[in-house]
C-alpha cells in the first residue's frame, strides 16, 4: 500500500453495467463500472433535504472480486464500496485536461437499506480464470467429476446445498424471537 493511498467508502447507484475484461496477461479478471453517489443534505430555505451534487467515480475489481461484481451487480442497483481511492489525470479528445475518482475495490456489496439479496457462495478453483457467457457474466465452475453444481456454486466436489431457511420450518419445536440455532444442520429434502 503506497503511503497516500486514501481509504474510502461510497454509497451510490451503480451508474453503467459493469464490463469485465482480462488482464494483458490473460490471467488476471478485472470488472469495471461507474457509481454515482448523491449524499442528502439539509437545506433551511425549503426546510428539507435536498440532492446536494453527485460524485462519480469508476470502480475496478480484480480476481475472484470481479468474477463476483460482473455476475451480481447491474445498472441501476444501490451498493456500497469500499477501497483505494485515487485521481487519475487524462486529456480528453478536445484536448482538455479531465480527471476521474477511481476507486480500487475491496469490496462491493448491495445497500441492503434500498431493498433485499440474497448471497450465493462461489468456489473458484485455483490458478483457473472463470468462464464468462456472451454477456461477460461469470459461469459457474464444473466440480471436479464433470458435473455442473447447477449454478449453487457452494462447497467441493460432492457438496450437498443446505437450505438453512427452512430448517425452523421442518424443526419439532419453533425456536422463540432471537433463538439462534447450536448443533449440526443437516441436509435438508427438496
Amino acid at each position: 500500500m503506497a503511503v497516500n493511498e486514501l481509504t474510502v467508502t461510497v454509497v451510490g447507484w451503480v451508474g453503467s453495467d459493469p464490463v469485465r475484461y482480462t488482464g494483458d496477461d490473460g490471467q488476471v479478471p478485472f470488472t469495471k463500472f461507474r457509481v454515482a453517489s448523491t449524499p442528502r443534505v439539509y437545506d433551511r430555505d425549503q426546510d428539507g433535504y435536498v440532492d446536494a451534487d453527485t460524485s462519480w467515480f469508476t470502480v475496478k475489481t480484480f480476481r475472484h472480486l470481479a468474477l463476483n461484481v460482473a455476475e451480481s451487480v447491474r445498472r441501476g442497483e444501490p451498493v456500497v464500496v469500499h477501497g483505494r481511492l485515487r485521481l487519475v489525470d487524462w486529456v480528453a479528445p478536445d484536448g482538455r485536461p479531465r480527471t476521474t475518482a477511481e476507486l480500487t475495490a475491496d469490496a462491493v456489496g448491495h445497500d441492503l437499506s434500498r431493498g433485499t439479496t440474497r448471497f450465493m457462495r462461489t468456489v473458484h478453483a485455483p490458478g483457473r480464470a472463470a468462464a464468462a457467457d456472451a454477456d461477460g457474466r461469470a459461469v459457474p465452475p464444473e466440480t471436479e467429476d464433470g458435473a455442473d453444481d447447477g449454478g449453487a456454486g457452494v462447497g467441493g466436489p460432492g457438496a450437498e446445498v443446505v437450505d438453512v431457511s427452512r430448517a425452523f420450518e421442518l424443526a419439532d419445536d419453533d425456536p422463540l424471537p432471537g433463538d439462534v440455532p447450536t448443533g449440526t444442520v443437516q441436509a435438508l429434502p427438496a
